[in-house]
Formats: structure tokens, C-alpha cells, sequence
């Protein structure tokens, strides 16, 4: 499997080198997106190039906009919802979840949202059928 994972501007440099530390082929928002760019456009372009995003924004499965971003872009997307601890820690957590993130990905159709937690556990959040239902809504 050789995913390329997607490091959300919040989440900064260090999370990219220890992912590409243990092997894993890493993108950076900032290579590819002005700082200012909504969310829900950066999300679906990256949908679009079958990326893999990597978050901290665990208010991404409650914004109308950015839920139906993800539906249709197709994203996979992995959000740290374990506490407000410092980047290292974030960092140390995404490595250690790695294994579990992809055999989430081998056993879940995109678009989806999981949550990773500080021990690696990877929980869904919001699967392709939740995502999917979205679609023809444009308001709650």
C-alpha cells in the first residue's frame, strides 16, 4: 500500500518528517495551498488526488460545509481527536496509528472520516453511507 498522506496546516513539519522517519509518502498543505484557502476547497482537490488527510480539527465532522466537502471529494481523512497536547505528541500518535489507519483504509470505501487517538486506536467517525446521504441536502 502506498498511500500519500496529506498533513492539514495545523498539524506543521514535524508530523511530515516522522511519518517519512518510518517510511510513509507525505504532502504538506503549505506546498500546495495558500494559507488563507477554505477548507472545503483544499479538501476536495485533495479527494480528487486520492490523498490521505491528516488533521487535528476534530470540528471537521460537525461543519456542514466541510462534511459535504469530503463526500464529494471522496476523502479519506484521519482526524486527532485525542486532547489538545503538543505537536510531538500529535506526531507520535499518527506514527503509531500508521498500521491502523491503513488497514482502516484497505476495509473502508472513501469517502470517510476516522478519529485517532493517542494510543494509535483508529475509530470511524462518519462512513461512506453517512457521507453519501449528505449529497442532495445543501442545509441541516
Amino acid at each position: 500500500m502506498n498511500e500519500i498522506f496529506f498533513i492539514d496546516r495545523c498539524l506543521g513539519k514535524k508530523l511530515a518528517d516522522s511519518l517519512r522517519n518510518v517510511g510513509a509518502t507525505v504532502e504538506i498543505h503549505d506546498d500546495h495551498f495558500s494559507q488563507d484557502i477554505n477548507d472545503e476547497d483544499w479538501l476536495r482537490i485533495v479527494g480528487e488526488r486520492n490523498w490521505v488527510v491528516l488533521t487535528k480539527d476534530k470540528k471537521i465532522a460537525s461543519r456542514l460545509l466541510e462534511l459535504l466537502a469530503v463526500a464529494q471529494g471522496n476523502v479519506r481523512l484521519f482526524a486527532f481527536v485525542d486532547g489538545n497536547v503538543r505537536g510531538d505528541v500529535v506526531a507520535q500518535a499518527f506514527v503509531k496509528a500508521l498500521e491502523n489507519m491503513q488497514k482502516f483504509i484497505r476495509g473502508n470505501p472513501a469517502p470517510f472520516i476516522a478519529k485517532v487517538y493517542q494510543s494509535g486506536v483508529v475509530k470511524p467517525c462518519k462512513n461512506q453511507k453517512e457521507l453519501l446521504r449528505m449529497l442532495p441536502k445543501t442545509s441541516e
